[in-house]
């Protein structure tokens, strides 16, 4: 265990705090939760080849799956420019291989009038549900939604259903449950803070330092999260990538 990595309740070294716990100085009811950084980028590079999608440090795309291998991706004046290929057949997905039960999730952001920004967080190995999809903040130029898609639409059974047009009304409530919208309206073409907080079954959204909003959900607390995946329907402007894990030592 790495000393150095602080205690999120205490704010001193994990190993410390475990000690000071064993021989009696700490509470028993005590957690120990260590803060790790799992991803930080600043984006500050170039694509090697022009015209190629190459973000580097790890991210992948589904633009040669979903958009013919067209680029969806570029690197930008020190930021992450993705926009939607007009011949794609699904939305953009820039996935970065992640691994964590809570965590925080920030970056930098900019929209147009008609974008918006998924930070999706999956787990592949999770059949249950549609391409491992767990739970969702969706930001948009007038709102949040927070989604819980495990026990949600994204839930193997309920999305069968709702494909071949058979929900019953109670799974259509059970659907309509799974997320809450938070009204926010957000100036356009101007970059915004976002934190995205993931802490047992709660995920919180805040932007510019406020929180727009916190839904509770069973599906946010699924234990062995290992995907972030920016989601973007249209375009995005994305910058300064965090992605502190806060589990316990």
């Amino acid at each position: 265990m790495n000393n150095s990595v602080l205690c999120r309740v205490c704010s001193v070294p994990v190993l410390t705090c475990l000690i000071a716990i064993a021989v009696g100085f700490g509470s028993p009811d005590a957690t120990c939760f260590a803060d790790q950084v799992l991803l930080k980028d600043a984006f500050e590079r170039d694509e090697p080849t022009a015209g190629e999608e190459a973000i580097g440090n790890g991210w992948a795309t589904n633009s040669k799956a979903r958009a013919k291998g067209n680029q969806q991706v570029d690197l930008v004046d020190g930021a992450m420019q993705i926009t939607r290929h007009p011949v794609a057949d699904h939305g953009v997905s820039v996935t970065h291989e992640v691994s964590f039960r809570d965590a925080t999730i920030e970056l930098r952001f900019q929209l147009g009038p008609e974008d918006d920004l998924g930070i999706n967080i999956a787990d592949m190995k999770e059949k249950s549900v549609h391409a491992g999809h767990l739970c969702m903040a969706r930001i948009t130029t007038k709102s949040v939604e927070i989604h819980d898609l495990k026990t949600g639409r994204m839930n193997q059974t309920l999305r069968t259903a709702a494909k071949a047009k058979t929900l019953s009304d109670d799974q259509k409530k059970l659907i309509a449950s799974k997320k809450k919208r938070f009204p926010h309206k957000l100036t356009t073409n101007q970059w915004h803070s976002l934190k995205v907080e993931i802490h047992g079954e709660t995920m919180a959204v805040s932007i510019d330092g406020k929180e727009v909003g916190r839904f509770a959900s069973a599906g946010m607390g699924h234990a062995t999260k290992s995907r972030l995946r920016l989601a973007v329907n249209h375009s995005a402007k994305v910058d300064d990538v965090l992605v502190t894990a806060h589990d316990p030592a």
